[in-house]
């Protein structure tokens, strides 16, 4: 199984007509993603290479049947563009928008709580969600991924999902789901939902989490794993060498004394059963050998892909 998406999922990708979202929109259908429809407004009529236009997500959704958007529209548009596909009864929206400001995330954030509850946001700022072999919304490169599972992936970082994925696939060991959450301060999705949809699927059988710096997503993430999950949990922290004090990064982290430390958020994981990595290419070395101990499946001199 997958989590969030499936071979199923019917994509309409909000900024088709841009040169971002026409990219990563027909890579997407290349890769065999059900990419329906397209929404710009006042170019509704019109199509990308056969994938009509819509004026508005409503009519993406009554005529072609979306039920996920992939928004890929400017920070001054982006958090109206998932309020309209919210609007539209779109379940969930996939935002890969950079520089949106953290008081728009907020309100956005607050105004799906209230009025939305169904609509799931991953992002912004964030790679996407690909269950390989079925679906991938975003910009993440299918090519790294394999199909089959058993582990699930959930990352902040964008570019350590990409080596997450890279590391596993060259392994033989395959991915259920890959979600990245985004860095930015107020993502739509967090540790928790993402891991919450791991716990209940049969399929996932050990999970990957990548964090970084700042915030306390991570700690967060510990108390569920500790309370809650009975899957193995092999994590990274990025960020161990980060000076206090001092803005770091796209997700626009402050670390402040011990508080949103990679070491406070390491040890709170070890403190909850996770094993910790220190590098990305151990955490991958760690999984590989979680999976192999749980299902005696991969063996030592399995040659790579």
């Amino acid at each position: 199984m997958s989590i969030f998406v499936d071979e199923h999922t019917r994509v309409v990708v909000q900024g088709l007509t841009g040169s971002q979202g026409r990219f990563h929109g027909l890579r997407n259908r290349a890769y065999g993603t059900k990419v329906v429809a397209g929404v710009t407004p006042g170019k509704g009529g019109q199509d990308v290479e056969g994938i009509p236009i819509y004026n508005d997500v409503a009519d993406a959704v009554a005529r072609e049947g979306a039920d996920a958007s992939f928004v890929a529209v400017p920070p001054g548009g982006a958090a109206d563009a998932v309020l309209a596909a919210a609007e539209a009864g779109i379940r969930l929206v996939v935002c890969i928008t950079e520089h949106i400001p953290a008081k728009d995330e907020a309100l956005l954030w607050a105004r799906l709580r209230r009025d939305f509850p169904r609509t799931r946001l991953v992002g912004p700022n964030c790679p996407g969600v690909i269950s390989p072999g079925k679906c991938n919304i975003g910009i993440t490169s299918g090519d790294i991924a394999l199909p089959g599972g058993p582990v699930g992936i959930v990352s902040r970082s964008g570019t350590l999902t990409y080596q997450a994925l890279h590391e596993l696939s060259q392994q033989g060991v395959g991915q259920t789901t890959c979600v990245g959450i985004g860095g930015d301060p107020v993502p739509g999705t967090t540790f928790v939902d993402v891991l919450r949809g791991f716990q209940a699927d049969p399929e996932t059988r050990a999970i990957m989490m990548i964090g970084e710096i700042g915030g306390d997503g991570e700690e967060r993430a510990a108390e569920y794993i500790r309370n809650e999950m009975t899957k193995p949990v092999v994590a990274y922290i990025a960020g161990v060498t980060a000076p206090e004090g001092r803005k770091m990064g796209h997700a626009g982290a402050i670390v402040s004394g011990s508080k949103g430390t990679a070491k406070a958020k390491m040890e709170a994981l070890a403190a909850a059963g996770v094993t910790v990595a220190r590098n990305p290419t151990e955490a991958g070395e760690l999984m590989v050998s979680v999976v192999r101990a749980l299902s005696g499946k991969w063996s030592a001199d399995q040659p790579r892909l």
